[in-house]
């Protein structure tokens, strides 16, 4: 298990199927340099102040929230207001449905993470899964309450575990049209797409993220290294915490529970496993 915090822990239900899982990040966080504001003369961090034009720097406890229902006019909204609408952050995923791999526009795609089972009694039901999902080349739908927010996620094969991707909400997708309606719909000449399409296929090959680099980034690295080597300057990593590591919960026995669900909750003959702790 890699050495970072889950972000989130629950269960991956399918009907009658609950599996325990953890939810992992897919993108490294500050796996690109970043910049705080320092006042030259002395070597110290800018800090910034909450103020109001015309009465200047105010108390944090003098600010709440406000909504911008039309240039000037504002809802005010107290924190006791805004948490009475959170969602629970429940435990379980639900996948509702089930789509073509392909069906879903990239552009809905929102944040990757990755899904494990918490421990080795789990990963039997979450292969059936992950196999099953490859096999049918489907990709499994559910809505996750997590940090009092509700996501659109779907679940897909990778590699030997799953991937968990948040989706975007229908309306928080701009139509297309406004951007594209002054494009005219004349095809493409013969001849050229000709040449175009021999060019794409010449550059065609399998998808490597590896084989690119950024560029920038990597500059900025080399900079910052050169300082540092300059002023003598040393930094101490520290290791991150290992992740708790829950028991899973009772479960009944795998083919049973999937030949349940598939009658639509009428009883399977089948022997129970052995009865797992709840997790603490």
């Amino acid at each position: 298990m890699p050495a970072s915090r889950p972000i989130w822990k629950g269960q991956l239900r399918l009907s009658l199927v609950a599996i325990p899982v953890e939810l992992f990040s897919a993108a490294k966080t500050g796996a690109k340099p970043s910049f705080r504001q320092i006042h030259e003369p002395t070597g110290k961090p800018i800090h910034y102040e909450k103020v109001v034009a015309g009465v200047g720097p105010v108390d944090k406890d003098e600010i709440i929230k406000g909504f911008e229902y039309e240039k000037g006019d504002y809802v005010l909204l107290t924190d006791d207001e805004i948490d009475a609408v959170k969602l629970e952050t429940r435990k379980t995923l639900e996948l509702t449905q089930f789509v073509g791999a392909c069906e879903i526009d990239p552009i809905y795609y929102d944040k990757s993470y990755f899904v494990v089972p918490t421990d080795e009694l789990a990963e039997d039901a979450f292969r059936v899964i992950r196999d099953a999902l490859r096999k049918t080349e489907k990709v499994g739908l559910g809505q996750l309450s997590m940090r009092g927010k509700e996501y659109l996620a779907a679940i897909k094969p990778s590699g030997t575990g799953l991937m968990l991707e948040t989706l975007h909400y229908e309306d928080e997708i701009r139509k297309a049209d406004p951007f594209f309606s002054q494009i005219s719909g004349k095809k493409a000449e013969a001849d050229l797409l000709e040449v175009a399409t021999a060019l794409i296929e010449k550059k065609t090959a399998p998808f490597d993220a590896g084989a690119f680099k950024d560029h920038y980034q990597n500059a900025l690295r080399e900079l910052i290294a050169r300082k540092m080597k300059a002023k003598g300057r040393k930094i101490k990593a520290k290791e991150d915490e290992a992740p708790e590591r829950p028991s899973g919960e009772n479960v009944v026995d795998l083919m049973a529970a999937l030949k349940e669900s598939l009658e639509g909750g009428k009883k399977a003959t089948g022997k129970k496993t052995p009865a797992r702790k709840k997790a603490s």
